[in-house]
C-alpha cells in the first residue's frame, strides 16, 4: 500500500464506526469484527484473513489516542492535498509519509506512530532533494496483537499466569525470512535494496513509495520460497505464558511491549494486548480495590453488640466488633483484606450488615419475642415517617 493510501484509507469505515466514535465504541467493534473474522474461525478463507488485516490494521491506530489524533491530523493534512509549498519554495519537497507514522508493516500497517507530525517539519521536508533522496533501508516492527483471557474472581485479585495461543505473521521458517527456497535472494534493481522509490506527484513535490516489485523488503526472490510465496513471512501459531498482574479488573487491557508478532530486519516485536474478562464469586464483590461482602447477623446482635467473624478471600477470617444497635446495611471496613493496588498495598473488605430474620421459631424463642414487643409497645418506629409525610 502506497503511503497515497496509507493516509487516504478510512479505517473509521473498516471498523463500521463515525469518526467522533468513542474509545469504547471503537473497542466494541473491533472485537465483534475481529471474532467474525478471525484465522481460526475460518480456515482456509483467505478473503477473511485479509479482512481480518484490516481490522487489526484500524484498531490498532484508533484504538490507540495518539496513534488515532496523530492519523487524524495527517488525513486533515495530506488526504486531499491541502498542503502546499510556501512562497518561493522552489525545488522539490521529497517526504516519506512512512517516517511520519514511525514505519509501516507487512501489509501496509501503521507501526508506532513515532514522533508525531512535529517530525514532518523537523526533518522530512527536504529542499532541492534529488529521486531517491532521504530514503533508506530500515528495520520492520512486527504487528500488533490482541487476545483476550478470561480469569476466574481469586486469580483477577492475586494475579496469575496463563497460556496464551497466538496466530500472527512471523519471519518464515522453510526460507529464514528471506523469501528465497534457496536463501539467496538478489538486490532489488529497482529500489537498489531500500524498498522504497520516489515519484513526482505534481506541483513540486516527490513523494516516496514502497518499491511495488520487492513489495518494499529490498530483495527479490531468485527462486520463491513454496511455503511463503516469497514475502518472506509465514502465518505462526505459538503458545506463552503471560503473566497477568494481581489486582486486573473486568475488561482491562493489558499491554505487553514487545510481545506481539515478530519485526523483520531486525525489528522489534509488536506489543500484546491481553483484554482480561472476570468471573464472579459466590460470596465476595469487588468495588475497584476493595472487595465487599455481605455477612447476615441476628437481631440480638444487631441490638446488643457483638464481635463477629467475616470470611476473608483466601485467607484467615477477622473478627468485627458490632455496636450495640447497629442498623440493617450498615457498611464495615475491614483494612488491607481488599484486592492488591498498583502499587503493592491492598485495599479493604467493606462489611455489609444484614439483619437475617428467622423464618420458624422455637416456642421460647417466640415467647421472648412476644414479652420483648409488649417491652416496645410505646415505641413506634414509623412515627417519624407519619411526621415527615404531613409537613411535606
Amino acid at each position: 500500500m502506497s503511503t497515497k493510501d496509507f493516509v487516504e484509507k478510512d479505517y473509521y469505515k473498516v471498523l463500521g464506526v463515525p469518526k467522533d466514535a468513542t474509545e469504547a465504541e471503537i473497542k466494541k467493534a473491533y472485537r465483534k469484527l475481529a471474532r467474525e473474522f478471525h484465522p481460526d474461525a475460518n480456515k482456509g478463507d483467505a478473503s477473511a484473513e485479509e479482512r481480518f488485516k484490516e481490522i487489526s490494521e484500524a484498531n490498532d491506530i484508533l484504538g490507540d489516542a495518539k496513534k488515532r489524533k496523530e492519523y487524524d491530523e495527517a488525513r486533515a493534512l495530506f488526504g486531499n492535498g491541502g498542503f502546499r509549498p510556501g512562497p518561493g519554495g522552489g525545488g522539490s519537497f521529497n517526504f516519506d509519509l512512512g517516517d511520519l507514522f514511525g514505519g509501516t508493516q507487512q501489509g501496509g500497517q501503521a507501526g508506532g506512530f513515532g514522533g508525531g507530525l512535529g517530525d514532518v517539519f523537523g526533518g522530512l521536508f527536504n529542499r532541492g532533494a534529488g529521486p531517491g533522496a532521504g530514503t533508506r533501508t530500515q528495520p520492520r516492527r512486527g504487528q500488533d496483537i490482541e487476545s483476550e483471557v478470561t480469569l476466574s474472581f481469586t486469580e483477577a485479585v492475586d494475579g496469575a499466569t496463563v497460556p496464551l495461543r497466538m496466530s500472527s505473521q512471523a519471519p518464515c521458517k522453510a526460507c529464514s525470512g528471506t523469501g528465497d527456497k534457496n536463501g539467496t535472494p538478489r538486490v532489488c534493481p529497482t529500489c537498489v535494496g531500500t524498498g522504497q522509490v520516489s515519484r513526482g506527484s505534481g506541483g513540486g513535490f516527490s513523494l516516496t513509495d514502497p518499491c511495488a516489485d520487492c513489495k518494499g523488503r529490498g530483495l527479490i526472490a531468485e527462486t520463491p520460497c513454496e511455503v511463503c510465496k516469497g514475502s518472506g513471512r509465514a502465518r505462526s501459531s505459538r503458545t506463552m505464558q503471560v503473566r497477568i498482574p494481581a489486582g486486573v479488573s473486568d475488561g482491562q487491557r493489558i499491554r505487553l511491549r514487545g510481545k506481539g508478532a515478530p519485526g523483520e530486519r531486525g525489528g522489534p516485536g509488536g506489543d500484546l494486548y491481553v483484554v482480561v474478562h472476570v468471573g464472579t464469586h459466590p460470596v465476595f464483590g469487588r468495588k475497584d480495590d476493595n472487595l465487599t461482602v455481605t455477612v447476615p447477623v441476628t437481631f440480638a446482635e444487631a441490638a446488643l453488640g457483638a464481635d463477629i467473624k467475616v470470611p476473608t478471600l483466601n485467607g484467615p477470617s477477622v473478627t468485627l466488633k458490632l455496636p450495640p444497635g447497629t442498623p440493617n446495611g450498615r457498611t464495615m471496613r475491614a483494612r488491607g483484606k481488599g484486592a492488591v493496588r498498583k502499587d503493592g498495598t491492598r485495599g479493604d473488605l467493606l462489611v455489609t450488615v444484614e439483619v437475617a430474620v428467622p423464618t420458624e421459631l422455637s416456642d421460647k424463642a417466640r415467647e421472648a419475642l412476644e414479652m420483648y414487643r409488649e417491652a416496645t409497645e410505646s415505641q413506634d418506629p414509623r412515627s417519624a415517617l407519619f411526621e415527615s409525610a404531613k409537613g411535606a
